[in-house]
């Protein structure tokens, strides 16, 4: 068992951050984001315990459960609507301060614009461009085929570009 918690806790500790920020991109509530995130971890850990190394993709399974309690939690709620992206930390690695600039006016607009775009859409490009999560990690966490997966991506691209020209 003690082996079992501390293969959990390098989970969990590669994972937290992650998944908080996944969260609150969906809910834009720190109180919320932090108990939905907790809540994911403790599901998650229920069913580690029963399964154990049975969990072929334990990152998945973990983004998955909380993708399943913001959907339950906008359910419980009565709406279901799009949540803006709100600070997102920008890489700054010798960056000048004018492609500071330009990189933060461009990001505002995605943020503006993705806003508008539908719930899959808003997650399959949060899990892939901003958590870094390839095709094959989200078609465990959406349930869907790798190839549905490359087609939500590019149709989700396409309605953000689409989003940009029009705002």
């Amino acid at each position: 068992m003690d082996d079992l918690k501390k293969q959990f806790a390098k989970i969990y500790d590669k994972n937290v951050d992650a998944i908080y920020r996944f969260v609150f991109f969906k809910v834009n509530s720190e109180e919320i984001a932090q108990d939905l995130t907790s809540e994911a971890f403790m599901k998650s850990w229920q069913v580690f315990q029963k399964e154990g190394l049975k969990i072929e993709n334990p990152r998945a399974f973990v983004y998955r459960t909380a993708r399943n309690l913001v959907i339950d939690y906008y359910r419980k709620k009565a709406r279901m609507t799009a949540v803006p992206i709100d600070d997102i930390p920008l890489p700054e690695q010798g960056q000048c301060l004018e492609e500071k600039i330009f990189i933060n006016s461009d990001f505002e607009q995605v943020k503006k614009a993705l806003q508008f775009l539908r719930e899959d859409y808003q997650s399959i490009i949060t899990m892939h461009y901003i958590e870094g999560m390839s095709s094959k990690e989200i078609s465990k966490v959406m349930k869907r085929s790798e190839g549905a997966i490359r087609v939500l991506l590019h149709r989700a691209l396409n309605s953000l570009k689409q989003e940009i020209k029009e705002a």
